[in-house]
């Protein structure tokens, strides 16, 4: 190789060089974290953009695929909406990545007793509380007092978690609508 052409192979190589590494260090800087996706799930939310911010969460939920963080922020947002089957679904693949993660148990939980709350309500407004669905009511109420340990389902005199207060404020609600627009109590063997 002649002697002039060294240094122009060294020009090359070096501009090549000089070329590469800016997007290199742009793409290490731009790398999506997860503090990242929830700062922007955040302002999107700020902005009243809830949809904008599912779809960060979705896309943060497929980037980092065994994080329970994005799964476990829209099922919070889902129930605080009021869309209790979305959250859920979002709060089970929660627990799919942490089983003993307790919001997403508790959005389970308490989604699940909104919703059949509602039921057991529609149902005796139409006063068809009867039969093999009240039976079934009954034996609910029974697993549940015993799940929890309690003689009284909704106890009065122990304080409760601000949500919690608001969701057996809305249940005590709905039960004494439902006594007092029905011709019966349906919920009288449930006490």
């Amino acid at each position: 190789m002649p002697l002039a052409a060294v240094p122009i192979t060294c020009v090359i190589l070096l501009s090549a060089c000089a070329s590469t590494a800016p997007a290199a260090s742009h793409a290490a800087k731009t790398a999506p974290t997860m503090a990242s996706a929830m700062a922007e799930v955040d302002a999107a939310v700020l902005a009243g953009q809830n949809d904008k911010a599912y779809a960060i969460l979705k896309n943060a939920g497929t980037a980092f695929p065994t994080d329970k963080t994005p799964w476990v922020r829209m099922a919070q947002m889902h129930f605080d909406s009021t869309n209790y089957g979305e959250a859920i679904v979002d709060a089970l693949e929660a627990l799919e990545r942490d089983p003993d993660d307790t919001l997403a148990n508790s959005i389970v939980a308490v989604s699940g007793l909104r919703v059949t709350s509602k039921a057991l309500f529609d149902l005796s407004q139409k006063n068809n509380l009867t039969g093999n669905v009240r039976t079934e009511a009954q034996d609910l109420a029974k697993l549940l007092r015993t799940s929890l340990n309690e003689d009284v389902l909704v106890p009065n005199n122990r304080p409760a978690a601000p949500r919690v207060k608001e969701t057996i404020r809305k249940a005590v609600g709905a039960a004494s609508t439902a006594r007092t627009t029905a011709s019966s109590d349906p919920f009288g063997a449930l006490k």
